[in-house]
């Protein structure tokens, strides 16, 4: 049975995998993105991550086609209030630099609000930070936002650790809505980072971490195994530097702990990620209900503790 979690101190509350819309418009067309909402949704899942730049890197593409896509879904399933939209703002639409002034994100949300076809966002997130910025700058606007009612709350994506802090002061000193999440890269291969210089930081102030490569860009999966098989998807080529001794190390626990709870190595890689602390839920994105239900599976997969150090072990950093 799926257990609910609560979002940092806000009063959402999400089952802990998180669907990607990154891959919407990109890799998956409208109708598997249907497909793919319908199946996440019907298994008692509620959240999914979009941003205004997903999928702008596609060749014909201008940005914002996962959130018009999704807005659409929602739409014909009329299922708005059940679904959590966790948004992001601030990533390069264009303009040729990221943007967290106050005039820019009041002018983003509303084309947002207009794809995704409603008139509220559960949770609105700093997706890249511009540090020419003040942090009180970039939080007014959600301040503004909040009080009209078109943002629930607020989190935070790739800041670095002192923005991060710097905005949580911002916050408390000038009563502007405060980052309820952290939105981080983290999985069993990308720890370090997030283990020592942000989850401090996280517990430190009960933010919920939704972090993103969770499977380290399908790695995780096993799919991938030597140089040869990075031709077996677009995003193969990002998946090279995986590809040594630490990576084989963890891809044999991987296998060895799939074998003992009869499952596979992306749906053990989710679950080791739902046993850390603060973590609330991952964000993982598929492009078929057979990876789609390999993700499933992991919300409710119980890893015994000699699997669980078997895979701190093999990924220690």
């Amino acid at each position: 049975m799926i257990q609910y979690r609560q979002l940092g101190s806000s009063d959402l509350k999400i089952a802990p995998l998180i669907l990607g819309g990154n891959v919407f418009g990109w890799t998956v067309d409208e109708n598997k993105s249907f497909e793919l909402l319908d199946v996440f949704s019907a298994g008692g899942f509620n959240c999914v991550d979009t941003a205004d730049s997903y999928s702008r890197w596609v060749p014909g593409n201008k940005g914002g086609e996962s959130e018009t896509i999704i807005g659409k879904w929602m739409k014909r399933k009329g299922n708005r209030e059940k679904i959590i939209i966790s948004a992001k703002v601030g990533s390069d639409m264009g303009q040729g630099h990221k943007d967290v002034s106050k005039k820019y994100i009041l002018n983003a949300v509303e084309d947002s609000l207009s794809r995704l076809q409603t008139d509220y966002i559960d949770l609105y997130q700093t997706h890249w930070d511009n540090e020419i910025t003040p942090v009180e700058e970039t939080l007014e606007a959600y301040d503004i936002l909040v009080k009209q009612g078109k943002v629930k709350w607020i989190g935070a994506s790739n800041l670095s650790p002192e923005r991060l802090t710097a905005s949580l002061a911002a916050s408390k000193e000038r009563n502007y809505p405060v980052y309820q999440t952290l939105q981080p890269e983290y999985n069993l291969y990308d720890r370090e980072n997030f283990e020592k210089n942000y989850r401090p930081i996280c517990e430190q102030h009960k933010l919920g971490v939704i972090n993103y490569y969770s499977l380290a860009s399908g790695f995780l999966s096993g799919k991938y195994r030597s140089e040869a098989d990075l031709r077996k998807s677009k995003r193969g080529g990002g998946i090279k530097k995986y590809l040594n001794e630490r990576g084989f190390r963890i891809l044999s626990a991987l296998d060895k702990v799939a074998a003992s709870h009869h499952t596979s190595p992306a749906s053990v890689s989710i679950a080791w990620l739902i046993k850390q602390p603060t973590v609330a839920a991952p964000i993982a994105s598929a492009t078929n209900i057979e990876q789609l239900n390999a993700l499933i599976t992991a919300a409710t997969l119980q890893l015994s503790s000699e699997a669980l150090n078997q895979l701190n072990e093999s990924s220690s950093w």
